[in-house]
């Protein structure tokens, strides 16, 4: 059951349009470049996360049908999906797999007699959108197993499976054998309903059969290939979601900061003048700077990652569709977990602004806080992120796409250089920082030792992360020029600008010690032991 003001939001997003945006004109859609579409999605994410959450599943799953599914797929189900009718959901994990996909036990069986048409038997947990009445329909899209095939996540195929079936013409037909098992109470995104769904348990029995009704999506045990496409997708909307929230986080705790007076100037000593607003104070200050740097460079990188997006598509070489592709897989771990936990400081920091009253729910941010702590756990942890940089990524084609990533940067640093300003300075702390992860990346796999290089994993997304920031800073100040002319336009450039500033002064230098630890290859934590505890 949900506030009616949902539907409400969710129906008035659909009649502008905005689930087609970024799809083509042959699909109702706009047209949209991904970096703009996404700018612009940004808005909905920091206005009412929870409420967002139902047109970004929707918006993935829809992708990912007319990315792999047959013409039949994509006009019974992604263009519902895109007029807004139809609503979707990813469902991968299991009560007993979590993020080990390769354990799941729902299978899928083949009805013979109809070609490409499964019947779906067992659970998947932490589906979001999963049971409600806010669309006509719900599509689901299930991972699972048909018999005979592949351990492990080679057997695992994808399928559709309506919470309605539908007919040839589009009507709705009979529900679906799949039902509500139970609710996920979390600390956040309490608007977006989570659940536990059964298929197949025989509440349903749609044509007489038992099992939930499913329609094979791209090749049989392709499954993680697609699913791929969507969850890919999701991380990086996780990330630019953590940043939103950071960024009115902050707007918020700046207001306040304006608005609240509280002690006077270091050095008033006459308890009759009048008291200053809080944000007269340099500690914070020092807040809400750290809360900016946070939340705009993670929506720098974000965006960053949707204009990737948008060059493999219309860059007009196949070899700059190849590299963006390359530094889109590498810069993607780091999209979704970077945000994820640094603009959750940056909104813990916007609580620490109000003070007491912070924590109250007197005042948004308590609620910023718990929507964003599930972010470093959305689509991947962020200790999976780290083993997908440092296991994968970095070691893809031979360390390639870490030369890209670098070559990147160098361009920027050389731009900088010839500003003759902080800007070159902070361009040559930056290209300390880039030498300094390609030693320590070698000396990580130099070890010989896969366990001992994984150990290492998080320091070494937490180090990276700061340096691919800095770089989007140093990016922000190059695009701010000079902070030239008056009012709030030159206030503005001049406040990127010190950002800029604060990231370089006061965050990168935090890389060079967790380069140290991982030069030395430490094994503290593979020398503990569970008794030890």
């Amino acid at each position: 059951v949900l506030p009616a003001e949902v539907g409400v939001a969710l129906d008035a997003f659909a009649k502008a349009g905005l689930y087609t945006a970024g799809h083509d004109a042959d699909h109702g859609g706009m047209q949209l470049p991904m970096c703009v579409e996404k700018a612009g999605f940004a808005y909905f994410l920091a206005a009412n996360t929870a409420t967002a959450a139902y047109p970004l599943l929707t918006l993935g799953a829809s992708n990912l049908l007319v990315a792999y599914g047959s013409r039949e797929q994509i006009d019974t189900y992604a263009k519902p999906m895109l007029e807004g009718r139809y609503f979707g959901t990813m469902c991968l994990s299991e009560e007993h797999a979590g993020s080990s996909v390769g354990d799941i036990t729902t299978r899928a069986e083949p009805v013979p007699e109809r070609p490409g048409e499964y019947r779906l038997f067992g659970n998947k947990m932490w589906i979001s959108g999963g049971e409600h009445d806010l669309s006509e329909n719900i599509v689901h899209l299930v991972l699972a197993k048909v018999p005979g095939g592949p351990k492990g996540t080679k057997g695992i195929s994808l399928f559709v499976v309506p919470k309605w079936l539908v007919s040839p013409d589009g009507a709705r037909g009979e529900r679906n054998d799949v039902s509500l098992a139970g609710l996920n109470h979390k600390m956040g995104y309490r608007g977006t309903v989570n659940t536990l769904l059964a298929f197949g348990d025989g509440k349903h029995t749609p044509g007489g059969a038992p099992g939930a009704v499913g329609y094979l999506l791209g090749e049989l045990h392709g499954g993680m290939r697609c699913m791929f496409h969507m969850m890919n997708e999701a991380r990086i909307m996780v990330g630019l979601g953590a940043s939103a929230l950071g960024a009115t986080a902050y707007l918020h705790a700046l207001a306040y900061a304006r608005s609240r007076p509280q002690g006077r100037r270091l050095g008033e000593r006459d308890a009759s003048t009048p008291q200053v607003p809080l944000v007269e104070h340099a500690d914070v200050r020092r807040m809400l700077l750290a809360q900016k740097a946070y939340a705009e460079g993670g929506l720098a990188l974000g965006l960053y990652c949707a204009k990737l997006v948008d060059d493999t598509r219309s860059a007009e070489t196949k070899e700059a569709r190849d590299e963006a592709a390359l530094l889109l897989e590498i810069l993607t771990p780091i999209a979704k977990s970077w945000p994820s936990q640094h603009a959750l400081e940056g909104t813990s920091l916007a609580i620490q602004v109000h003070g007491g009253y912070g924590y109250t729910r007197d005042y948004p941010v308590e609620r910023m806080y718990r929507d964003n702590r599930l972010n470093p756990i959305h689509e991947g942890t962020h200790g999976i992120q780290a083993q997908d940089l440092l296991g994968r990524k970095a070691a893809m084609q031979g360390g390639r796409a870490l030369f890209v990533l670098a070559s990147r940067m160098q361009a920027t640093i050389t731009r900088a250089a010839e500003t003759k300003d902080e800007r070159a300075r902070f361009g040559a702390e930056l290209g300390a920082a880039v030498a300094r992860t390609s030693e320590v990346t070698a000396t990580l796999f130099g070890a010989g030792d896969p366990a001992r290089t994984l150990a290492n994993a998080t320091a070494y997304l937490e180090a990276v992360g700061h340096v691919i920031v800095a770089w989007m800073w140093l990016e922000l100040a190059l695009a701010a020029g000079d902070g030239e002319g008056v009012g709030e336009r030159a206030d503005f450039l001049r406040g990127k600008r010190a950002a800029c500033r604060f990231f370089f002064v006061h965050e990168l230098p935090r890389t060079r010690p967790l380069f140290d630890l991982l030069a030395s290859l430490d094994t503290t934590t593979l020398d503990m032991q569970d008794a030890y505890f």
